[in-house]
């Protein structure tokens, strides 16, 4: 019984410090916006329905960059997935073939795109992201 003392108490101290630097990112992650959301939880809402809850999040959205950049990149990436999509609609076979394919793409990057949001990263694609960080850097948040 005396042996395994030691390991709980490594295994305690080693709970405290891992507790502890999870308590820290989860203050991060946990900040109020001026919307009176938590940053992750209203980064993660401006993907929800595309580029619909991007420009709600844009307009009252005032203050917080993180949850403005999610919003700027849910509006690029959304409306170029939206009228690529119209422009294959629009091709026989060959175009709806690609669209078919397009599809489940989109869905797996809308989610890709929710799950870095609430983990509070700014997860930046190469396109929309730099298209997004320029508008936003021209609004005036830098």
């Amino acid at each position: 019984m005396s042996e395994n003392q030691p390991d709980n108490k490594e295994q305690t101290v080693f709970k405290e410090e891992g507790a502890s630097i999870e308590g820290a990112q989860a203050q991060e992650s946990e900040k109020k916006t001026s919307t009176g959301l938590d940053r992750n939880v209203a980064a993660l809402l401006c993907y929800l329905a595309g580029f619909v809850t991007g420009i709600v999040f844009l307009v009252i959205e005032k203050e917080d960059r993180f949850v403005r950049f999610h919003a700027l990149q849910s509006i690029v990436t959304f409306v170029i997935i939206f009228v690529a999509s119209l422009v294959l609609t629009a091709i026989p076979l060959i175009g709806w073939i690609i669209g078919l394919l397009l599809s489940p793409l989109s869905v797996v990057l809308w989610i890709v795109l929710m799950l870095k949001a609430y983990q509070g990263k700014e997860f930046k694609l190469p396109i929309a992201g730099n298209i997004a960080e320029k508008q936003l850097d021209q609004m005036g948040n830098k």
